[in-house]
């Protein structure tokens, strides 16, 4: 069969990469047409070059076109596969230490609290122009698949406003199902579960093992659990206050509540130094730029090593290709999917993105109701969409009253800051990113007028739990460690990593 799928953001090597070479191991799809697009040109070369030498070696045909024109990219494309980072790592910064100066201390901050209400300002703006172009010159009833966070915020507006059909996909579902696999001693393929709520913030609603119920095992075998009692003091006190476990990381679950970070006395005990995803202060963001300057000194490399082999066995968790082979092979596949709600939880706002399961199969993708989620469970969600449906109605109308709103309910944002601070910090926040904000325009001119004509806020002298970020030089010594930090940023699309 062929068809034509677009990447964008391809300049992301180890996603890409990873992404490729799942499609690679469907033997149906060994003809399709595939394009690779991003806006940094030095990138897309690169990841174009190693895909390609990958295809060669497996004895595939595919040439790969690369191009920095988006349109001529999905051009006739079926499927695209979004996975960019709007405003690179320069954004990334200011979502993360602007913040900081008025005690918003994040780790992660790409999905919810000031950074991720920030990120998704700009990523709105760029993906309404995304499905402009594919409503023009896509095939009819071409599907995004969106990887790129604030994956419900840009899923909501791509649906609404962008009216393209957009699937969120993530992770988390699967990490978190390894992980109390593990815990339970158990193997994964035992344990059978159902997760539903938000993304990043999803509730295994269902834990079964050959039918038994496992829900009641879960708390006291993390507690028992050496590691897991260290490392994941957050989702186990989330878990024993709500009596479900989250599917995601110690880290990103502190900065979507207000209870874990808004006392900096208190932050230490809840976070866990040994991996940045466990909580540190701007983790994600070191990690993410040491693997910026890792990929630079590291890839000339990779082109020298064995190709990756299109085999089942290396075919990763993530949702992408299994939905496309689902979609056009029939092949029956099951995942959890970031969809607009439209009634499948229940006590969840109608409009809304939910992540719940689904099922793939050549009718489509199907969304079965899932009903009420636990009422503790629903409540922690619903704050969350309040959040994320004012940030998408201010992006979309680049509305710095609804913005602020946003930003006011967030839970951690509002438990650190008063309503004068959160709108000197909304001022700041469009300043930096106006390269990026084009639907505030008038409203940065405005901005910046206040921050030069009043009496500002004094920053907090707080500079967070942190660790020094490594040099080339200490990268060097351990490859390996190095290598693994990268491909655990992936997530930051503007630069390749390693996987």
């Amino acid at each position: 069969m062929s068809f034509k799928i677009a990447f964008i953001g391809a300049g992301s090597v180890g996603f890409t990469r990873t992404l490729f070479s799942d499609l690679m191991t469907v033997p149906e799809f060994r003809n399709i047409e595939v394009t690779f697009t991003d806006i940094n040109q030095h990138n897309l070369d690169m990841v174009t070059a190693l895909c390609q030498r990958d295809l060669e070696e497996n004895g595939l045909s595919i040439k790969i076109h690369a191009t920095t024109d988006r349109r001529e990219a999905f051009k006739d494309a079926r499927y695209i596969i979004n996975c960019v980072r709007i405003g690179m790592l320069e954004g990334f910064e200011t979502d993360v230490e602007i913040p900081l100066k008025y005690g918003i201390d994040q780790c992660v901050g790409d999905t919810l609290c000031a950074g991720g209400i920030m990120y998704g300002q700009r990523g709105i703006a760029a993906i309404l122009d995304f499905c402009k172009d594919i409503r023009e010159v896509a095939a009819p009833g071409a599907i995004m698949l969106n990887y790129s966070n604030p994956n419900a915020m840009l899923t909501w507006a791509a649906n609404k406003y962008g009216k393209v059909k957009t699937i969120g996909l993530c992770h988390g579902v699967q990490g978190g199902h390894d992980q109390i696999a593990k815990a339970l001693g158990l193997k994964k393929e035992e344990v059978d579960i159902i997760c539903a709520g938000i993304n990043h913030q999803t509730w295994y609603i269902s834990v079964k093992h050959k039918g038994e119920d496992m829900l009641p095992k879960i708390l006291p075998a993390y507690l028992e659990n050496e590691e897991l009692s260290k490392t994941e003091k957050v989702r186990i006190d989330v878990l024993k206050n709500f009596g479900y476990y989250s599917t995601e990381s110690n880290g990103h679950l502190s900065e979507y509540v207000s209870w874990y970070r808004k006392r900096p006395e208190e932050l230490e005990k809840w976070i866990d130094l040994g991996v940045w995803i466990n909580g540190e202060t701007g983790g994600y963001l070191r990690v993410c730029r040491e693997g910026r300057n890792w990929f630079e000194d590291d890839f000339p490399n990779w082109m020298t090593e064995p190709a990756k082999k299109y085999i089942a066995e290396n075919r990763s968790q993530e949702h992408g290709s299994y939905i496309i082979e689902g979609l056009e092979t029939g092949r029956v596949y099951r995942g959890h999917f970031n969809v607009m709600n439209e009634g499948c939880i229940t006590n969840l706002p109608e409009e809304s993105v939910v992540e719940v399961p689904g099922y793939i199969d050549a009718n489509g993708i199907n969304i079965p109701k899932v009903g009420d989620l636990p009422l503790g469970c629903a409540a922690v969600c619903s704050q969350s969409i309040w959040v994320q449906r004012l940030a998408v109605e201010a992006a979309v109308a680049g509305d710095i009253t609804l913005l602020r709103q946003a930003m006011l309910m967030d839970p951690l944002t509002g438990a650190v800051c008063t309503p004068a601070e959160i709108n000197q910090m909304v001022d700041e926040m469009l300043i930096a990113g106006e390269t990026w904000l084009p639907q505030y325009k008038e409203e940065i001119k405005l901005a910046k007028i206040r921050q030069a004509q009043y009496n500002l806020i004094p920053a907090k002298a707080y500079k967070g739990i942190r660790v020094p970020e490594k040099s080339i030089e200490e990268m060097r010594r351990n490859k390996e460690e190095a290598r693994k930090n990268a491909a655990e940023t992936d997530k930051a699309k503007d630069r390749p990593s390693a996987r």
